[in-house]
């Protein structure tokens, strides 16, 4: 009988020791825990007598007396899980027959038959943050070569600049020298058309006068011109070949089947002289709209209108190209230029029916499989909190239904390759995309795991 009373103080015993060891504290707090004649709560509410501590009954409000039981409803049990990530549970899971810490620290007084699963998980989230580490290690190689690329490319822009600035100021001296030109030939054409004019009065240059083309033009000399006449020696500049219909010539004479010649004067003959739409055909005999000087006149006028006008468009194209170098230099590329190499390029994902496509620092786009397209936002800004460079915010997209207009906001993270990696739509017309990119990688996050817990 004895003896069965010494095991049952025994058992007891054990069991008291087992509860009253100091556990579930982190090395950060075991110097509130060194053994003395009282303790006082961490919260510094209460002291007690260092017994109380771990005896499976609350005495600080914070539940600071009670680490290693679950005794407190507001404690904490720290679970160290050597080989592992070590962290806190909720001291009800104590002795719950549940195991919460891989090492088993938890369960020191219950029935479950825990394993201590520590360092297999440690050795896969090693292995995984080693993976990680691997790809931070190249993810920052290629960011150094995108660096110094946009760093290259970034000075390229600007000397494709200033040579388009030295361009755009030649064409500027060119284009004031052809108007000057063009200027001048309209000046010379016009003396040529007052002096023309004035030998219409000079009875000496009859040859180039309005009565000699009326003559020219009446065959069967009675006085007036006929629409088979207008027919037989009238052509349109534009298509000489072609014979004139009856309704066509009936036109050139004011809309009746023959003229004279007062009428003439006022009518065909300004036609005739100006020689833009009709012209007479086989003309011998010097006629306004076939002299010498005044077809040189026009040609003149012609080629430097041409040259005008060809000079015009290389200084729009010029001036364009440089507005939108201009525009896009303008753009936050980052501190070193590293996000330049994005500049021109587009990035498509497929999810379900649709095909986004993310074209940084211009556009965001949601494509269905009937090909219609529609805008998701348009290049704003970066948004980072910590990292002014981690996230871009893309708006002023189509209008949504239900109003408003449509926005993306995009998270880069750091990877070897370039692209989008998700597509999500949290909120309607509120669009979330992962682009993954070396530039995106950051060597704090190479420090964050050299330094963990593992």
């Amino acid at each position: 009988m004895q003896l069965w009373d010494v095991t049952v103080a025994a058992v007891f015993w054990w069991g008291v020791v087992e509860s009253r060891k100091l556990r579930g504290i982190s090395s950060s707090y075991k110097r509130f825990y060194k053994e003395r004649k009282s303790f006082m709560c961490i919260d510094g509410s209460k002291i007690i007598p260092f017994e109380y501590v771990n005896d499976d009954y609350c005495d600080c409000e914070d539940g600071s007396d009670e680490p290693g039981t679950s005794a407190c409803p507001r404690g904490r049990f720290y679970c160290t899980n050597l080989g592992f990530r070590p962290h806190y549970i909720p001291s009800s899971r104590v002795n719950d027959g549940i195991c919460d810490c891989c090492d088993a620290s938890d369960e020191y007084n219950s029935h479950a038959r825990c394993k201590n699963s520590c360092w297999s998980l440690g050795q896969r989230e090693r292995a995984h943050v080693e993976g990680q580490m691997r790809t931070l290690d190249e993810g920052l190689r290629l960011k150094q070569q995108l660096i110094e690329e946009g760093v290259l490319l970034w000075r390229e822009k600007q000397a494709q600049l200033r040579e388009l600035q030295q361009v755009a100021e030649d064409l500027q001296i060119k284009l004031e020298d052809h108007r000057r030109r063009k200027h001048e030939a309209d000046r010379l054409k016009d003396q040529t058309l007052k002096a023309l004019e004035g030998r219409d009065s000079d009875p000496q240059h009859h040859g180039s006068a309005p009565t000699s083309t009326f003559q020219l033009l009446d065959s069967n000399k009675d006085g007036s011109i006929t629409v088979e006449e207008v027919r037989e020696k009238v052509a349109l500049v534009k298509d000489e070949e072609r014979v004139l219909s009856a309704a066509e010539a009936q036109a050139l004479l004011g809309g009746e089947r023959q003229m004279d010649f007062a009428k003439f004067q006022h009518t065909l003959w300004d036609s005739l002289r100006s020689g833009d739409n009709v012209k007479i055909k086989d003309a011998a005999g010097g006629l306004v709209g076939e002299d010498p000087h005044l077809k040189a006149a026009d040609r003149a006028v012609e080629w430097e209108a041409t040259n005008l006008k060809k000079v015009e468009e290389d200084y729009e194209s010029v001036n364009t190209e440089m507005s939108d170098l201009q525009r896009k230099l303008a753009i936050d590329y980052g501190t070193d230029w590293e996000f330049l190499y994005l500049n021109n390029q587009c990035y498509k994902l497929r999810v379900y029916e649709y095909t986004y496509s993310l074209c940084p620092f211009n556009q965001v786009t949601q494509q269905n499989t009937a090909g219609t397209e529609v805008s998701l936002g348009k290049w704003g800004m970066w948004a980072g909190t910590k990292n002014l460079y981690s996230h871009m915010v893309y708006e002023n997209g189509e209008p949504c239904w239900q109003g408003g207009s449509r926005s993306t906001t995009v998270t880069l993270t750091c990877g070897t390759e370039t692209g989008l990696r998700s597509v999500k739509e949290p909120s309607k017309c509120q669009y979330i995309m992962d682009f993954q990119t070396p530039v995106a990688c950051q060597p704090a996050l190479k420090q964050w795991g050299i330094h963990s817990e593992l």
